[in-house]
């Protein structure tokens, strides 16, 4: 089987790969293996060590990286560089980190001495999305090689040359073989991976579908599973808020990334004080925003990853408005290309309103009241994360515990950050990556107890 990756802007074959035969994939899940008996014994000073070197080899090779993350998915490329320096934070977080999150952490029992220590499981199975080709991966990687475990890496097809090249990263940085392997296949071959005897956990960052397809596979099996999923998150403006400021804020919570990210902005819940204020503002800094070729430094929004998705956007929008929403912007589509677009009288029970929208489409929802705005919000079934936007911070505070997502963001869009656990609630999945907590998702959390 052959695999193709395009870039989307242009329509131009960025890259053509092999599938690899089971027998091969056999072969990198017994050298994952392997190389795990030897490198869980290794100092965590060396591991972190590379870790930093990893972080450099980034540093050193962004242009080169962020190209490719531009050309296989269609990002702007200031944007890929953007990703290209948050793998290197991340690296560069663990590294200094991973000594204070894996210390052994002692308890008084009534034994002479009692500890928890924070040993390596083994190899991580990662099935990682194409909109964050290198972020989604390095989140993983950082935490989970720095604890002593090995990690093997399915990516999404149509970047495979980021995937090539972030094993590259770990070679570079001097890490042993067998310590970070990619694989070229096709989702066929996934229950045979997660059986195999090596193999110990599995993390995935994808569609609804896909993690429910690995949760499945991972029971069956006995292995540890994280799950990062989709989300509809909601951007929630009160009366009091900083209009300029939430205005600005919305444009990138919404449109970064082409607005392929699960934790954008997606639903614009609007106070009606507020309504028609911010989506005079919420228009006009939209509209002002650049299109035009990924390669160049001045684009703002480039093309979506792939026709499908286009295609997938462009139905949404269009049953809104079918539904009973109305046409603010935008709503044109030209292949991978689709208008920033921004419907407004969306309400539940519309393809806006209760469907992950993935892409430039913003959903804007009129709530008569605080509590109203908060119910709205709640009527999802994904929970990754909300924003709420106001100058009572203490009211915002207070409202914290009635959101039940995995983030709650104020004055601030939802964002992952290398000292902060991630992860959603409800259909957004399970567990959490990053901060200390994303560590302790793959070591085994070892009681040892010993009486004189």
């Amino acid at each position: 089987m052959e695999f193709y990756s395009t870039n989307p802007y242009n329509g131009k074959q960025v890259g053509k790969y092999t599938a690899q035969t089971k027998e091969e994939t056999t072969v990198v899940l017994n050298n994952s293996g392997k190389a795990f008996r030897e490198w869980k014994k290794t100092p965590l000073s060396y591991r972190t060590e590379l870790l930093q070197k990893a972080g450099q080899v980034l540093r050193d090779n962004v242009e080169e990286y962020a190209k490719m993350i531009t050309q296989e998915m269609g990002k702007p490329i200031s944007e890929s560089r953007a990703e290209v320096n948050k793998c290197a934070w991340v690296c560069d977080y663990y590294a200094e980190n991973a000594d204070e999150f894996l210390a052994s952490a002692e308890i008084k029992t009534d034994a002479t001495h009692s500890y928890v220590r924070h040993d390596p499981i083994g190899s991580v199975f990662a099935i990682m999305p194409w909109n964050f080709p290198f972020w989604q991966v390095f989140r993983f990687a950082a935490p989970t090689l720095t604890a002593g475990n090995t990690g093997i890496l399915k990516h999404a097809p149509n970047v495979f040359g980021c995937a090539l090249k972030i094993e590259e990263v770990f070679e570079k940085a001097g890490y042993p073989k067998g310590v970070f392997q990619n694989l070229i296949v096709h989702h066929d071959q996934t229950e045979m991976i997660i059986a195999h005897d090596a193999v110990q956990a599995v993390t995935l960052t994808g569609s609804e579908a896909a993690g429910s397809a690995v949760a499945e596979l991972s029971g069956k099996y006995i292995k540890k599973s994280l799950l990062e999923l989709g989300g509809n998150n909601s951007f929630i403006v009160w009366e009091d808020a900083d209009i300029d400021r939430a205005v600005k804020t919305a444009v990138s919570a919404r449109m970064l990334n082409c607005g392929q990210s699960c934790i954008a902005a997606k639903r614009f819940i609007l106070l009606e004080g507020i309504y028609d204020e911010f989506i005079s503002k919420f228009k006009t800094a939209v509209n002002e925003l650049k299109p035009g070729d990924t390669m160049d430094d001045s684009t703002q929004v480039g093309a979506l990853a792939r026709k499908d998705l286009a295609d997938q956007l462009q139905r949404q929008v269009k049953r809104s408005l079918e539904q009973g929403a109305e046409l603010l912007l935008g709503g044109e589509q030209n292949n991978c290309f689709h208008q920033p677009t921004i419907l407004g009288n969306v309400k539940p029970g519309m393809a806006a309103f209760d469907e992950e929208t993935f892409g430039t489409l913003a959903a804007i929802i009129k709530a008569q009241n605080i509590e109203e705005a908060f119910e709205l919000s709640e009527k999802s079934t994904f929970g990754l994360g909300t924003t709420v936007f106001t100058k009572n911070i203490e009211k915002a505070m207070e409202m914290a515990g009635s959101v039940s997502d995995g983030a709650y963001f104020v004055n601030e869009l939802v964002k992952s950050n290398p000292r902060l656990p991630f992860g959603g609630t409800k259909r957004s999945g399970y567990g959490r990556e990053l901060a200390k907590e994303g560590m302790m998702e793959f070591v085994n959390k070892k009681t040892v107890y010993v009486k004189a």
